[in-house]
């Protein structure tokens, strides 16, 4: 497909999620089922192995073979798509960029080296080499909240400096002073992507869209609400507040009884019940019970109906 650019690196894109057997297994089946639901739900593009993806528990054999699969269902679909080369280890994540890269996704996804906090020039130098073995093919940098190193807006101004190859960066977004802060540092040369329950907010400080968790819970539902940003911003807001106030009373508990990211992206699947991917997280993180999902479906129908409605 064709290199994304920092303009043209818009909406809301869909993760790809796992779903387990009973042994950890992958079931590739239910996974290419439900792969080709997102295909047909509107999204503005289908990305791998992110934290949803549960990138960290991956063998190389998965790795591939996972890529392999997104990049001919996408291909096929003519559907853009991202794949994650996130390790870790720097040096593993040079070898997974280079694989990555020869299935010529639009971008490839990646983290800073994380079992020790970088510095600034340690982050460029870090950005800079994978960017020579990505071989021409754009990065998006994921800095989440839990990284070791936290990249601040300056930072990425420099390295929209120094590295035209970095097109996006997928953060947790901020206030408004970290949005000026950005918007000063960086200019639109890196597209800005942020929490999927945050995106109407922050597209309106300056955010082009979401690695979403909305989509999660409604790929289609994810797909409508970001034609609603760019369309009725004011009832998107409205939305997101209703949004918001179903994640904090009914998500944020989960997560805060220890349940990890890829736990509450799988039990939000779970909600919206568009594919049997089920609950399940791979050893050593615990999951949601199967037996919570209705009560918590029920709420989320009460809240934001709009995402369980339409095509």
């Amino acid at each position: 497909m064709e290199p994304l650019t920092a303009s043209t690196l818009r909406g809301a894109w869909a993760t790809v999620l796992l779903p387990l057997r009973d042994d950890d297994g992958i079931d590739l089946d239910v996974l290419a089922a439900a792969l080709d639901r997102v295909l047909a739900s509107g999204v503005h593009g289908v990305y791998a192995n992110g934290t949803a993806g549960e990138f960290h528990t991956l063998t190389d054999a998965e790795y591939d073979r996972l890529h392999a699969l997104v990049a001919d269902r996408c291909a096929a679909a003519g559907m853009p798509f991202q794949l994650g080369a996130s390790h870790p280890s720097g040096q593993l994540s040079l070898d997974r960029i280079a694989r990555a890269a020869a299935l010529r996704p639009g971008a490839i996804q990646v983290v800073l080296p994380d079992w020790l906090p970088l510095g600034p020039d340690e982050v460029l130098a870090a950005v800079e080499r994978m960017a020579a073995v990505a071989d021409g093919v754009p990065l998006v940098l994921y800095n989440p909240p839990y990284a070791k190193t936290q990249v601040p807006p300056e930072l990425f101004g420099k390295l929209a400096d120094e590295v035209p190859a970095l097109v996006g960066v997928k953060v947790p977004g901020g206030d408004d002073a970290w949005y000026a802060r950005m918007a000063d540092a960086v200019g639109g040369r890196i597209a800005i992507f942020v929490a999927g329950h945050t995106l109407a907010s922050g597209y309106a400080r300056g955010a082009a869209g979401a690695y979403s968790n909305v989509a999660c819970l409604s790929p289609a539902g994810a797909a409508r609400w970001y034609a609603q940003i760019t369309s009725d911003l004011p009832a998107a807001l409205e939305f997101e507040g209703r949004l918001r106030g179903f994640l904090d009373a009914h998500i944020g508990p989960l997560g805060r009884a220890g349940y990890s990211d890829p736990a509450l992206d799988k039990t939000l699947a779970a909600i919206g019940g568009w594919a049997p991917i089920g609950t399940r997280v791979r050893w050593p993180h615990r999951w949601v019970p199967e037996e919570a999902i209705p009560a918590l479906r029920a709420a989320a129908e009460a809240a934001v109906p709009e995402l369980f409605t339409g095509p």
